[in-house]
């Protein structure tokens, strides 16, 4: 038996960070969409009861660090399977990226398994158990667009945004998402207006959603790595309709909405960066 995923890559269209939880995690209001750049996850089952991990990127974990591991090792232990499976990962979306890569695999990897051992959980199901990974890993079940919620696990559907190219740059740094957390002070700083960009998408409106894209870890990672800084200003330069990071970094996106300006922004970046993309918005 063997069976493939699409795992697409996400940005963050807003990020509030709205205080630090008794638990030691953040309370967070982010709304996330889906984009036309996506892993490729093939699983095949295996008769020995053990979980293989396959990757020709180097900076993929192949043990129990990888989320896609942990997907199938709760799978397993949850449902008492004494199957094994193969997980091969294409990497295409950058790793520590901002761009929700590991959580995507994992959340292809809960929703392959549940079709390959006829497990019949439902979306809620594999979501509710994705958030027990990682606080990604529930929106990427879903996938499309959503506001999230708690520490990100608490999914609100959206409609789609106005269909838009999205162009990323990653510098060739990683960014621990844990140390960005650390360094954020919360007082005095800039929240975005998550109601504002909710109305903007609910009536399709393009600029509306440029003007209110927004994060708070933005400050925190442009002060730890001033090359994200330097892309964020390199983007608006070009020509983007409206820039900014996702997630904790260090990738930074813009929009742009004609093609004529998508070529000027893409090969002024492809000049600055090694990684950049033009993809599509997915959002649903």
């Amino acid at each position: 038996m063997r069976l493939l995923e699409k795992a697409p890559a996400k940005i963050n269209l807003s990020l509030d960070v709205l205080y630090k939880r008794p638990d030691g995690y953040h309370e967070v209001e982010m709304i996330m969409t889906t984009i036309d750049l996506a892993d490729r996850i093939e699983l095949v089952q295996l008769q020995e009861d053990t979980i293989q991990i396959v990757s020709q990127n180097r900076f993929v974990p192949s043990d129990q660090r990888n989320l896609a591991y942990q997907a199938a090792h709760l799978l397993k232990e949850r449902f008492q399977i004494k199957k094994g499976v193969s997980i091969s990962i294409d990497k295409i979306i950058p790793v520590a990226a901002g761009l929700a890569g590991g959580s995507s695999d994992a959340a292809a990897t809960l929703k392959g398994l549940n079709k390959l051992w006829g497990l019949n959980l439902s979306l809620d199901e594999l979501a509710t158990l994705g958030a027990e990974i990682g606080s990604d890993v529930s929106f990427c079940v879903y996938g499309g667009t959503a506001l999230a919620k708690g520490r990100g696990e608490k999914i609100q559907a959206l409609p789609a945004p106005p269909n838009c190219w999205v162009i990323l740059a990653k510098p060739t740094i990683g960014v621990s998402t844990a140390d960005v957390y650390r360094n954020l002070r919360l007082e005095g700083i800039e929240h975005p207006n998550t109601n504002r960009m909710i109305a903007a998408i609910q009536n399709g409106d393009y600029h509306g959603i440029c003007s209110n894209l927004g994060n708070v870890l933005e400050t925190v990672t442009l002060n730890m790595h001033p090359e994200v800084l330097q892309i964020k200003e390199q983007m608006e330069r070009f020509g983007a309709d409206a820039v900014l990071m996702s997630g904790s970094g260090p990738t930074v996106y813009g929009l742009v909405q004609h093609e004529s300006r998508l070529h000027r922004v893409y090969n002024g970046l492809r000049g600055f960066c090694d990684q950049v993309f033009a993809v599509r918005m997915l959002g649903e």
